[in-house]
């Protein structure tokens, strides 16, 4: 059972029932993910998108971005024939499901789409879930958006072969960080089991997403190590840095070619956060963070218009850096 965070409690069988009718009912199904988004939401959606092709319906899968481009990480991902840009989105869906996305701003351009649609299933792990959907299948306790998105298959009964799978891990290993995260639960492993039983290739996906860069990526960490800042007296210490538009741009490096930066700068041990902004091609920070425990980074990027889980959330600013972090080290 999952938890749903309008009443606190496992979500009801009523509401799987009512998702399973929804989706079976209808020809056309519309599958959204957040903007910029990572390996759980657009591996979920496009998991969800298979099955459902499989299966006779009409699919199209998309995220709210007017530079619309998968990040080149999740460019292997399969089903990405399924993907289709905001313009040619269903305008009013008769069903719409939605993949890790705690709030309706965080579908960008899509979220006008989501009040025009006849039912919105939302399928999210985020505590700072709003329930913003018709139907809301939402647990905090999953590992990963992409545990509710194999459920939502099973209880469809829809079968899952390699290229579903291989969708449904990557969520599942970048969510729990390669099952390093205190939210890694014996359900996850076995949920890893059953996906690499259908064939997929673990060591070939780790290499995609982690061991792989292209060398200005190596100039750029160099440049942002060396302006990194500690402040051991901010909270249970602040470590940050950032990451701006002329950095990529001397190098040549796409936005999205930087996630992985924090990774590097968490490490800190005398810091319990880390913050990493990064200068996006439009000229707003987008700011990540990460928590040893010490400090609920979700509640803080919350007051700040974003949100997240309590060990990893982020926020967008339209403020000078300065003016930004400064925001941030007071709530901290």
């Amino acid at each position: 059972m999952t938890s749903d965070p309008r009443n606190g409690g496992p979500v009801s069988a009523r509401d799987w029932d009512r998702a399973v009718e929804l989706i079976s009912s209808a020809d056309e199904i519309a599958l959204a993910c957040h903007v910029s988004p990572d390996g759980d939401a657009l591996g979920s959606a496009l998991a969800v998108g298979l099955a459902l092709r499989a299966a006779g319906k009409r699919v199209a899968v998309s995220f709210g971005e007017r530079r619309f481009r998968v990040p080149r990480l999740l460019r292997f991902l399969p089903g990405q024939e399924l993907l289709a840009e905001p313009a040619d989105y269903p305008a009013a869906p008769e069903v719409m499901v939605t993949f890790d996305v705690p709030t309706v701003e965080r579908l960008g351009t899509l979220t006008d789409t989501t009040y025009k649609a006849r039912e919105l299933i939302v399928v999210d792990h985020h505590p700072s879930n709003t329930g913003f959907g018709t139907v809301n299948l939402v647990d905090p306790g999953a590992a990963a958006t992409a545990v509710l998105a194999e459920e939502l298959i099973d209880r469809l009964g829809l079968p899952v072969d390699k290229a579903i799978a291989t969708c449904l891990y990557v969520g599942l290993v970048t969510d729990t960080g390669s099952f390093k995260h205190s939210s890694t639960t014996p359900q996850a492993h076995a949920m890893a089991a059953r996906l690499v039983a259908t064939g997929l290739n673990p060591e070939e996906i780790a290499r995609e997403l982690w061991d792989r860069s292209p060398f200005g990526y190596l100039k750029v960490l160099g440049a942002v190590l060396g302006r990194v800042r500690l402040e051991p007296e901010v909270g249970g210490g602040l470590v940050w840095t950032y990451v701006t538009r002329a950095d990529r741009a001397a190098h040549g490096l796409p936005y999205d070619e930087i996630e992985g930066i924090i990774d590097v700068v968490r490490r800190t041990d005398e810091a319990d956060v880390t913050a990493v902004l990064k200068e996006d091609d439009d000229g707003l920070w987008q700011v990540s963070t990460r928590s040893k425990g010490g400090v609920d980074v979700s509640r803080v990027c919350a007051v700040l218009g974003g949100g997240g889980h309590a060990k990893a959330a982020g926020f967008t600013s339209r403020l000078p850096l300065e003016e930004t972090i400064a925001s941030l080290r007071a709530l901290l």
